[in-house]
Formats: C-alpha cells, structure tokens, sequence
C-alpha cells in the first residue's frame, strides 16, 4: 500500500498495490495492522456501501461529536469525484478542501479523519461507493454544508444542471453560518 500525502495533516489517499494477470486481480484494500503503522489507529466498527447514477452528489456531511465520524472510502465500480474540507477548529488548513478522483481502475482510497465534511459526485453513468466508518450513524448528531459554497469554491466536475441530490441536501448551511464543533 501507498501513503500519499494531501497537504492537509491526516487526510490521506492510499494506493494498495494489485496484482494482476490474464484471470484477473487481487488487493488488499484494509489491514488493520498496516493501518495502525502508517496512518494512525481507527477502530472501524461499520461499513456502508451505496450505489448511485450519474450526477448523484451526496455531501457535504459530517456528524457532531460525540458521534463524528473517521471514514476509509472507495469505489468498487464506476467513478466519483471524491472531497473532505478541513472543519477542524484551530488546524492551519481549517476551511481547506482537497479532492481525489477514485475509480474501479486506480483502486484508490481516502481516509478522511474526524473533523471533515466529506462529500462525494459520481462522474460515470453508475457507481458503487463503499466506506468502513469508526463510530456509529447518530442522525440526531448529521449536519452538513452546501456542495456549492460559494467560499469553498469547490470543483465538482458537473455542470450544474447535471447535479441531483437529495432534499435533505438542498438545505445544508453555507460555509461561512458554520459554526464548527470540532477541536
């Protein structure tokens, strides 16, 4: 597996390495033991997984302590375009966003610590998005903020017309009402 840096301390993309030949392919795409030593220890305890049509966008969300939540995601077929923004109240990146195209062929994935919006937009006609989380779905604790604020300036490569989202999306708050809870 390969650590890659973003910019943004503890949010990390991962390239596992595959082997592959003319019946196919294997990866390793989670080893706890790995992850401990070169990310930092998560004790993931669900994963989720989502299929979704070109244009879907799900985000930007994340939960309120003490519910926040870590996420380790991928995509296992199709494409998305895949995005966490800096929440972290005090970090030198706070309100910074970095973005990482993850597809069924470069395998990778995004570790995306507490402290995060996360938000993903599927690019292909279908994809199937899969993530481990390290705490519990609190839906008293969701919160969220627009996919198209105008301070995070964020590039979801989609027109606008081509973006679908659910009504409870349409309705986050902008980034600069956001009070953030996290420390």
């Amino acid at each position: 597996m390969k650590k890659i840096e973003t910019g943004i301390e503890d949010l990390i993309i991962l390239e596992p390495t595959v082997f592959g030949d003319e019946r196919g392919y294997f990866l390793e795409s989670y080893s706890k033991n790995w992850f401990d030593e070169n990310i930092k220890e998560v004790n993931f305890v669900q994963d989720n997984e989502s299929k979704s049509g070109k244009g879907v966008l799900r985000g930007l969300h994340f939960q309120i302590p003490p519910y926040e939540q870590a996420k380790l995601v991928r995509v296992i077929q199709g494409e998305v375009i895949d995005v966490a923004v800096d929440l972290r109240l005090g970090s030198p990146t706070y309100g910074e966003h970095r973005s990482v195209i993850l597809n069924d062929q470069n395998k990778r994935q995004f570790f995306v610590p507490r402290g995060f919006a996360h938000g993903f937009a599927v690019l292909s006609e279908t994809a199937i998005f899969a993530y481990k989380v390290d705490n519990i779905y609190a839906p008293e604790h969701e919160g969220g903020i627009m996919w198209n604020d105008p301070v995070l300036n964020i590039n979801w490569q989609l027109m606008d017309e081509e973006v679908r989202l659910s009504d409870k999306d349409t309705k986050l708050q902008s980034f600069s009402n956001f009070d953030s809870p996290f420390k």
